[in-house]
């Protein structure tokens, strides 16, 4: 990981984990429900078409700050449920959405 929260002045959201996966960049938006789908849906349905646009915005500008324009990146999606006195559920989607 080299960044978690990472917002940018003037620009609406943020990233939750930045890091690498081997060369890669990996923008990582985190999602958590404590109901399976119910009537908020899964975490999955939370990343809108709006949220990936912001994100990605967001992410341009990280790579202009850290000067990592030339590194490969990819936006993944964690989501969670975690039910009340249940375990978690845990999903990673490597690639989730393209910018």
């Amino acid at each position: 990981m080299i960044a978690r929260n990472f917002t940018y002045r003037g620009m609406k959201g943020e990233i939750d984990l930045v890091g690498y996966d081997g060369g890669t960049v990996a923008f990582v938006e985190v999602k958590t429900r404590t109901a399976s789908g119910g009537e908020f849906g899964t975490p999955e349905d939370a990343v809108t078409r709006e949220k990936q646009w912001h994100l990605s915005r967001i992410a341009r500008q990280f790579l202009r700050e850290y000067r990592a324009g030339n590194a490969p990146s990819r936006f993944d999606v964690l989501a969670i449920e975690a039910p009340p006195g249940e375990r978690p559920v845990v999903r990673l989607h490597k690639g989730a959405f393209a910018p």
